[in-house]
């Protein structure tokens, strides 16, 4: 049984404010019990009007290092690029903004190179924030011919390469993702979703468990922790 706590918002603005506290709060409790904090941020359009708010907080950025939950294979430049909207947003705190991928590389190999670049951080992560899309895709873990190997990667493996199929429209391009097991190896798991028809989803599939036909589904469905979620229309 997925144990899920929903947080409710009359607006997007209200949700930005209320997960910049939280993930602040996060952050900053990392650091009192461990001198620094590892947290693992999403792409994608929901979080956009959040992180700027996150960023704005007095918080000890030098002591923090952030990674993508997933990252596409395109140069840093490219605007498809979460690093690199990452970057944007949080190198002028202080804080390290941890490239992952590489574009010269085909997914394999690229997934190689990243779970050999995180196998240097402390683990585990104090946070994973996840979105979700329309098809139950979270992070890069998409339904489709990788779907099993993100799920099934043994617990030492952090990330992986995949080519989902079909592409999808807006960043047709392959990428690499945390698997399920360091996404659960998280001390906290946040989710973030607007509008009605992604809440639907996500309840079914929370619903559904481990029979769930979903990623979300069956990545959460396997978490000892609580999942926090917020959701604004």
């Amino acid at each position: 049984m997925i144990e899920a706590e929903w947080w409710e918002y009359d607006s997007v603005d209200e949700m930005a404010d209320a997960v910049a506290g939280d993930v602040g709060f996060i952050v900053d409790s990392a650091i009192d019990a461990r001198d620094s904090s590892l947290i693992a941020l999403p792409g994608g359009s929901t979080p956009k009007p959040i992180m700027p708010k996150l960023a704005a907080a007095k918080l000890p950025w030098r002591k923090v290092t952030i990674i993508p939950t997933d990252e596409r294979l395109v140069p840093m430049s490219d605007e498809l690029s979460n690093v690199r909207a990452l970057a944007q947003i949080f190198l002028p705190t202080g804080a390290r903004v941890l490239p992952i991928a590489s574009e010269k590389l085909e997914p394999e190999a690229a997934g190689n190179s990243a779970d050999a670049l995180l196998r240097d951080l402390p683990w585990p992560p104090d946070l994973v924030w996840l979105g979700m899309g329309e098809d139950g895709h979270t992070a890069s873990i998409f339904p489709g011919p990788d779907l099993q190997a993100a799920l099934d990667a043994p617990k030492a493996r952090r990330v992986i390469g995949v080519r989902p199929d079909p592409l999808p429209s807006e960043a047709p391009v392959p990428r690499v993702t945390l698997t399920r097991a360091a996404i659960l190896a998280a001390r906290t798991i946040l989710i973030t979703i607007r509008g009605q028809k992604k809440r639907d989803i996500l309840e079914q599939a929370i619903a559904d468990g481990q029979s769930s036909k979903l990623p979300i589904g069956r990545v959460l469905a396997e978490a000892e922790q609580a999942i926090d979620i917020h959701w604004a229309p």
